[in-house]
């Protein structure tokens, strides 16, 4: 149960560009495209109000938008 709510709380986090970077490529499956800190800044202009609170990103909340719109990018 404990591992459980320690991957809760990692997906949850809030966290600077680099560190989301990172989780999100390391997670990801081969087969998918890589996100770069270039691409992350233009999602940011592109999705304004997933950033309304402050200039953090969790992957519970910004994973699934990004590997979206990067198939686009």
């Amino acid at each position: 149960m404990e591992e459980k709510q320690e991957y809760v709380e990692f997906n949850q986090e809030q966290v600077e560009l680099a560190v989301f970077l990172r989780k999100y490529n390391k997670e990801l499956p081969e087969s998918f495209p890589r996100a770069t800190t270039v691409a992350l800044k233009e999602f940011k202009i592109t999705h304004p109000s997933l950033f309304k609170r402050n200039n953090m990103w969790s992957v519970d909340q910004h994973r699934k938008r990004v590997m979206d719109w990067l198939s686009s990018y």
